[in-house]
């Protein structure tokens, strides 16, 4: 009766073209409140609110069409001279005025004043509003973390003159004055193994020369982008190689001498430009050390990895936002959906995904905010918490994208709804920024090197302290998970590092929404969901047992209808 009671009409197809998705969201402005500052949190509401309808509606319109409209690549001007540009389409340039400029989202790191806030805003803050916007549109968020992430490192390791020179373009949010970011690195033999980069650098002066190819760079015709390279006789492997900024106009206004060979005909994210880059003796200026250019770059890679982890979790939020609209909107054999079993169990399996992600994208990001404060076991938090978030959440965000497709039903496979869009673009962080196997070796490695899970483990103890009635299950399995991870990065057991990895995953995420349960005092969803997690992936569990599906009714009850639970139901249903 519960996940009736809202149901305002039965449609033959269910539409939800039109909703706020922040309001759709009821419980997103409860769980920001927990990790935002509160004048901070109710300075963000009515933007994040604005986004909520532009997402649903507007936005929503201009993506699909940049979709179906995809950018092209010209060589010449009519009259026969040689000019290089990328020709997008009218749609992908209004959501760049939106993203850019209104809401201000690669600057808001940056600089003061974006939004009206007084100071640069804390990086919860913009991951809380790129939630919002990446589900109604990913491909642009590829380039705003890439001019975010550029803009990050090059302050922390460009010289004062670079960063004097290009700072103003890259943190502006008049279009007419902005610079967007992209990074170069991916060579055709030269994917995962960056170390075999071929890319050759060549002193002159104060400036480096660039020759070479890289096979796939997004944003192709971003204004600057950092390169890696190798300095001629400078040794073979990562730690040979040095970052560069790479201009696309020269400081004389002339152009830089690259060329983009062809533009990629990619699965997802149809709408951004991803292109082939010839550099032919191109200018470009040292950043930081040279030598260290790898260990430079991968602080821009983890905020690209980290801003991948959240746009999983917005896709999987509107997967879910959209499955959850038709189920209690659309009948079949005399029911609402939603009150069928299996669908309510489907729906479950959209929900804990999408639940965890949130959770431990905001921890991420609290995290890192203390990281730049200075906060050294913060900084190992967060060198484990983003490749943990980025594998993760990103394998979850394909399943999920495709079983909300399977809801819709027909329709879903048909490219006038958001459906295809989400299942294509979900794919698409899997391999962004490294591969799934990539990524979970790069956790042993932040074990190995940089003590994080013991400053990972440390933290998530004290969390159980208001961890509720699960907190000693949570316990026994944070144990056995930090064991198995542990044990796996110290025999440098490659086979074990994506079991390790989910289990780490999944444990934190167990025990931050555990203790987010403990904080709302008048909601514990989120202690039952935690148990979810504990039962279906952290406990043993006999596969041939019968299901207690009294038991799952009323979880799905007590859930589906995103209403607060109290903690004496959620505790029953725990218990049982």
């Amino acid at each position: 009766m519960g996940l009736t009671m809202e149901m305002t009409s039965v449609q033959a197809v269910p539409d939800n073209r039109g909703a706020n998705l922040f309001e759709a969201d009821p419980r997103y402005s409860d769980l920001l409140a927990l990790y935002l500052e509160p004048k901070l949190h109710a300075h963000l509401l009515p933007h994040l609110d604005r986004l909520g309808v532009l997402a649903g509606d507007t936005l929503d319109r201009l993506a699909s069409t940049a979709d179906r409209n995809p950018p092209v690549l010209h060589y010449r001007d009519r009259r026969g001279f040689d000019r290089e540009w990328i020709e997008k389409h009218p749609a992908y340039a209004e959501m760049e005025q939106f993203a850019y400029g209104e809401f201000g989202l690669a600057a808001m790191s940056h600089r003061a004043g974006v939004l009206g806030w007084p100071e640069p805003l804390p990086p919860l803050a913009k991951y809380a509003l790129t939630y919002v916007f990446v589900q109604a549109e990913f491909g642009l968020c590829c380039p705003l973390s890439m001019t975010d992430s550029l803009t990050r490192t090059l302050r922390k390791f460009g010289a004062p003159g670079l960063v004097a020179r290009y700072l103003p373009g890259l943190i502006a949010t008049d279009m007419d004055q902005l610079t967007q970011g992209s990074m170069f690195i991916t060579e055709q033999e030269a994917g995962s193994d960056v170390g075999a980069v071929t890319t050759v650098a060549r002193a002159q002066g104060e400036a480096w020369q660039l020759t070479g190819d890289k096979w796939f760079c997004s944003n192709a015709d971003a204004g600057l982008a950092l390169v890696l390279a190798r300095p001629e006789g400078a040794p073979q492997g990562t730690r040979g190689l040095g970052l560069f900024l790479l201009p696309r106009v020269l400081p004389d206004g002339s152009a830089n001498r690259y060329r983009i060979i062809r533009l990629k005909d990619k699965l997802g994210s149809r709408d951004m430009a991803s292109g082939e880059i010839r550099m032919e003796g191109a200018t470009a200026y040292l950043v930081g050390e040279l030598g260290r250019g790898f260990a430079q770059m991968t602080d821009m890679i983890n905020m690209s990895r980290l801003s991948n982890g959240v746009r999983a979790a917005g896709m999987m939020r509107r997967a879910l936002t959209e499955a959850l609209h038709v189920a209690r909107n659309r009948k079949a054999f005399g029911k609402l959906l939603v009150d069928l079993p299996l669908m309510r169990r489907q729906l479950l399996k959209l929900m804990l995904p999408a639940e965890q992600a949130r959770s431990l994208f905001m921890l991420t990001a609290v995290e890192l905010d203390k990281a730049d404060r200075g906060d050294e076991q913060a900084r190992r938090r967060v060198r484990i918490l983003t490749p943990l978030l980025k594998f993760r959440a990103c394998r979850d965000a394909r399943r999920a994208a495709g079983d909300a497709m399977e809801v819709r039903g027909g329709c879903g496979y048909v490219e006038e709804w958001s459906d295809p869009r989400l299942v294509r673009d979900a794919h698409l962080g899997s391999i962004w920024e490294g591969t799934s196997n990539i990524v979970a070796l790069d956790v042993m490695r932040a074990i190995r090197r940089e003590q994080s899970l013991e400053a990972l483990r440390t933290d998530l103890e004290a969390r159980l302290a208001r961890a509720g009635p699960l907190r000693e299950r949570l316990r026994a399995a944070l144990e056995r998970s930090v064991a198995l991870a542990g044990n796996a990065a110290a025999q440098k057991n490659e086979a074990l590092a994506r079991q390790a990895a989910s289990a780490l995953y999944r444990v934190s995420a167990a025990v931050v929404m555990a203790e987010e349960a403990g904080c709302l005092a008048h909601d514990a969803r989120r202690a039952l969901l935690a148990s979810l997690v504990l039962e279906h992936h952290l406990e043993g569990r006999d596969p041939l047992a019968p299901a207690d599906t009294l038991r799952e009714a009323e979880i799905a009850e007590a859930l589906l209808g995103e209403q607060p639970l109290a903690a004496a139901a959620a505790h029953r249903l725990i218990g049982r």
